[in-house]
């Protein structure tokens, strides 16, 4: 927990943490995940996603769901984000990870500033996916869970190499954009797909 946090404050709670994968690519699903960690089991070396590599990432990501009380996953499709906006898009798939758990939480920790509208209690932490284990088991789920699903969109259109950006706008995916042209997985919202469609 964050030194500005009271553990007494929390010690009656299920608590849940929850985060979201791929609000920045021009392509793919936003994917969202929710685990409530079992204090029986803990998971040693649980952070920020970002600052994991892959292997150590899918390594934890497996412990995770040996080991959490209850996990779930969830996203918000390329076309749900065109017509919400990402932000929208992000709170939806959030929610819909919370309320797919098989255990029903009575607090969700969310990482950022803002909370999803849901039935279950919530508090945002800022940056709180390098300062709640919850989130940070979540954050790790949620971008292993869009790895995954971006390898396997690389098979359908191998000429974006998905694989190799999973679908952020660097340079390569960018030229790939302006010589293939945009896909149905590209997010005709986003500003660098929208000036192609014209």
């Amino acid at each position: 927990m964050p030194e500005n946090l009271n553990l007494f404050d929390y010690a009656h709670e299920v608590i849940c943490g929850v985060d979201e994968a791929g609000r920045g690519p021009l392509a793919g699903p936003v994917t969202a995940a929710a685990v409530i960690l079992n204090p029986a089991r803990p998971i040693h070396g649980l952070r920020d996603s970002k600052k994991l590599t892959e292997v150590r990432r899918d390594a934890l990501a497996t412990e995770i769901k040996a080991h959490a009380l209850a996990w779930a996953i969830a996203e918000c499709s390329v076309e749900e984000i065109d017509q919400l906006n990402i932000l929208q898009a992000s709170m939806l798939a959030m929610r819909r990870a919370v309320e797919k758990l098989s255990v029903t939480p009575t607090l969700a920790l969310i990482d950022g500033n803002r909370c999803p509208v849901m039935s279950v209690r919530s508090e945002a932490i800022i940056k709180g996916d390098d300062k709640v284990d919850a989130i940070s088991a979540a954050s790790i789920l949620a971008k292993t869970a869009r790895d995954a699903l971006l390898y396997q969109l690389h098979q359908e259109y191998p000429q974006y190499a998905l694989d190799q950006h999973k679908g952020y706008p660097t340079a390569l995916h960018l030229e790939r954009l302006r010589q293939h042209g945009v896909a149905p997985i590209h997010r005709r919202s986003y500003a660098p797909v929208k000036v192609l469609l014209k």
